[in-house]
């Protein structure tokens, strides 16, 4: 159970899941809706998604070929439960950066002294 957790829960997956979700998307349109995501990690974390059976890769016999990726149905059940999750996300920021901030003024971390 962690081990799928961890895959759709990932700090890249759950933006993809759920662009992919809403219908066939392309990679560079993956890219630009992502925040954030390099190429590398875009490739990595849709190669992951596909091999546990939540993404299909579809490839069009076009020059250049046009790749696709598509949720499946496994993944398309997650949908709302992401969307829901990010929305959270969106709402709390501001508490959560405030709370951080309060946390660390309380805790201060030790700096580790310089060998000279």
């Amino acid at each position: 159970m962690r081990e799928a957790l961890d895959r759709v829960g990932g700090k890249w997956s759950i933006g993809i899941l759920i662009a992919a979700s809403t219908g066939p998307i392309r990679f560079t349109e993956l890219e630009r809706r992502v925040e954030g995501i390099s190429r590398r990690m875009l490739t990595l974390t849709l190669r992951n998604l596909e091999r546990d059976g939540l993404l299909v890769r579809h490839v069009h016999a076009t020059v250049p070929p046009r790749v696709e990726y598509t949720a499946t149905p496994m993944a398309r059940e997650l949908y709302e439960s992401l969307v829901a999750l990010t929305r959270w996300a969106e709402r709390h920021r501001d508490a959560i950066s405030a709370a951080r901030a309060a946390y660390d003024r309380e805790h201060p971390v030790a700096k580790p002294t310089q060998s000279v």
